[in-house]
């Protein structure tokens, strides 16, 4: 019997070929594991009106943690438009899977390494070494969503809030609303795994990034709560810092930061920018935490004009195997993948078409498991 049971979740397009790129790694590397395949992705969306069908949540219950690819997501009008006709009219709504196992599973905490690796002609600089913890399940991608506005949200709105009334008039037919809401329980959850994590490895300052001057309530709790957790790690430093300031100030001196936390919206979007000072997205992994699964998964998306190709870049990929190698305990093993990657990078004999150069997914994967 194999030592651990991993959930194998390749998705749509591109996602498939990284999964692909990364096996030729586990295999090298001899991981004492046993792959199980779940359906997750637009297919199923397409054919059975559910992108995470009820056996791959079942399947999750009894893994130890699962790789991820990537999905094709669309809005709400055009996903059902895709619908195989039988299933039309039935009232089915799409929603995305990553976001609905984050939620169903508690995933709480998504960590978003962004480390430059030197020889890497993509990089902004060559010292960027930034790790960003994003809350997961709370704040704006929480899907608490309407439009049009009911009655009786209105209703209970304009009780509350003065400022409502301006919006009456434009007729609640034409009004969306998306909410923000976000718990004490989860903000002091995520900056204590950032402080726990600059703890570890002897980072100097954790950066808590919000909007508190206009978004008083939700990032007044954040930044309150952060403030609190902070007196716990005297020894680790608070900063506090917008996140239109934040987006500058990482263009400016990246190298000034080394954790950044935040809520959800606001920790995808400092991710994204982080992960291009390092070259792209095809260099940026990640992990979504929780305190019993964890689902791995690279920051970018299926890119379907790529699909069939094996074109795009599997580094990304390769080193969200080397966080989960992390995350499962074997330190051996995540730390000799991650020399290998940057071993090839250096010496830049084997790149993808976004680093200039002409190689396929596999064969980037294939020149790692020989560094392996």
């Amino acid at each position: 019997m194999a030592k651990y049971r991993i959930g194998w979740l390749p998705g749509d397009g591109v996602g498939n070929e990284v999964m692909e790129a990364s096996k030729i790694v586990l295999d090298k590397l001899a991981l004492d594991a046993e792959y199980i395949h779940g359906d997750i992705g637009w297919k199923y969306w397409k054919t059975e009106g559910e992108a995470l069908p009820e056996r791959t949540i079942d399947m999750l219950k009894t893994v130890d943690c699962a790789l991820f690819g990537a999905i094709t997501s669309k809005p709400k009008d055009e996903a059902a438009k895709e619908l195989d006709p039988k299933l039309k009219g039935k009232g089915l709504v799409y929603f995305s899977p990553i976001v609905r196992l984050r939620q169903l599973f508690d995933l709480h905490t998504n960590m978003r390494p962004c480390k430059a690796y030197k020889g890497n002609p993509l990089n902004y600089k060559d010292d960027i070494d930034i790790t960003i913890f994003r809350e997961n399940t709370e704040g704006m991608y929480g899907g608490i969503e309407f439009f049009p506005l009911p009655q009786d949200v209105y209703d209970v709105l304009d009780k509350n809030h003065p400022k409502m009334k301006k919006f009456k008039n434009a007729g609640l037919e034409n009004i969306a609303l998306s909410t923000r809401i976000m718990t004490k329980q989860g903000c002091k959850r995520i900056v204590t795994n950032a402080f726990e994590f600059a703890k570890k490895y002897g980072k100097k300052a954790v950066t808590v990034c919000d909007k508190p001057n206009v978004l008083r309530e939700t990032g007044g709790l954040m930044i309150r709560t952060a403030r609190e957790v902070a007196k716990n790690y005297p020894d680790i430093e608070l900063w506090e810092t917008n996140i239109d300031a934040q987006c500058m100030w990482l263009i400016k001196n990246p190298a000034n930061y080394e954790v950044i936390v935040a809520e959800n919206m606001f920790g995808d979007i400092l991710s994204d920018l982080s992960a291009q000072l390092i070259g792209g997205l095809g260099f940026a992994c990640s992990a979504n935490i929780g305190d019993k699964l964890a689902v791995f998964e690279p920051t970018h998306g299926s890119a379907p004009k790529y699909y069939g190709q094996y074109k795009v870049n599997p580094i990304a990929m390769i080193l969200t195997v080397k966080m989960m190698l992390d995350w499962l305990g074997e330190k051996d093993m995540a730390e000799r993948l991650e020399t290998a990657v940057a071993e090839i990078i250096a010496e830049g004999k084997v790149r993808t078409y976004d680093m200039g150069g002409s190689n396929t997914s596999l064969e980037v994967a294939e020149e790692v498991a020989l560094k392996l």
